[in-house]
């Protein structure tokens, strides 16, 4: 068996053409070196070198054997490296669940970031709605989530990377779209397209709390999970939606997003992972999504 040694010696000896250079070299004795090359002639079952009294010349096999030799090293010293990145979370795959709203803004700013530290960690993407993120993260089908469920801190870690406030989404036409800033009291008559209380709980309790703390009892007409689902249906004129500001990002059509004259409500949005999870790539995404992206 030949081992990395031996094809370390070997080219040493290649290019100085002198055993006694080489071994100054590699910093060893003459006997030992020369020992290893015989045992790797003897591995090979050819001979590499001409030797005399006055010079040492490779043969004709042992120019070829030169070659594979550096490219062998090379293939060596490349899966050292490859696996200390890896032992090192600077290399890896990680899978991510996102909401589909996190994608208007905030997913490609938190992948632009990471793209730029973390070259070599590949991130696969799947879009899922947070109740679904928090079931894959548990049964280990995702890395990390990225969605409105903070994290549970016995079982998860996570930092909060965007905090939105509601707006109130209109049609163009709306006797509403004119004013500068709507009250809960212009609200209280409309429609209300909102989000389904299953796979957009998050927002649907956040909306519907805002409307308990007024004492209103909004009129819901429809539940839907997406916010680009809302906005065409405010768009085609059911009901106005309370959505966050991201949502301008999608540039609806007859649809006019308005600021509300209230304490500022916020929806977060959160990146968790798995609590000491054992995976490096998943605590050097965290770590440097805590420095980069994290708001207190």
């Amino acid at each position: 068996m030949v081992e990395l040694k031996q094809l370390q010696y070997f080219l040493v000896v290649a290019e100085e053409l002198h055993f006694g250079r080489a071994a100054k070299r590699l910093h060893i004795t003459q006997s030992p070196l020369s020992r290893q090359i015989q045992l790797l002639e003897y591995s090979l079952q050819f001979q590499l070198f001409t030797r005399t009294n006055r010079s040492v010349q490779l043969t004709p096999a042992g120019h070829a054997f030169r070659a594979e030799a550096r490219h062998l090293l090379a293939q060596a010293e490349n899966a050292v490296a490859v696996a200390r990145r890896h032992s090192q979370g600077q290399a890896g795959v990680l899978k991510m669940g996102f909401t589909a709203g996190s994608s208007y803004r905030h997913l490609p700013r938190l992948l632009t970031r990471a793209g730029s530290a973390l070259k070599d960690v590949e991130i696969v993407l799947e879009e899922m709605v947070t109740v679904q993120q928090i079931e894959a993260l548990k049964s280990n089908q995702i890395d990390f989530g990225l969605g409105r469920q903070p994290p549970n801190h016995q079982q998860s870690d996570g930092i909060c990377i965007a905090r939105e406030a509601l707006r109130l989404a209109v049609p163009t036409g709306h006797r509403l779209a004119r004013k500068s800033a709507v009250s809960m009291t212009d609200i209280q008559p409309e429609p209300i397209i909102t989000f389904s209380p299953r796979d957009g709980f998050y927002f649907y309790a956040l909306i519907d709390g805002l409307f308990q703390r007024n004492n209103m009892q909004p009129t819901y007409v429809q539940h839907v999970s997406q916010i680009h689902s809302i906005l065409a249906l405010v768009s085609a004129g059911l009901g106005v939606a309370l959505v966050p500001e991201t949502a301008e990002a999608l540039h609806f059509e007859n649809v006019r997003l308005k600021k509300l004259s209230i304490p500022p409500v916020h929806a977060d949005l959160y990146l968790i992972w798995r609590k000491n999870d054992s995976n490096p790539a998943v605590k050097a995404f965290g770590r440097l999504m805590q420095k980069r992206l994290s708001i207190p």
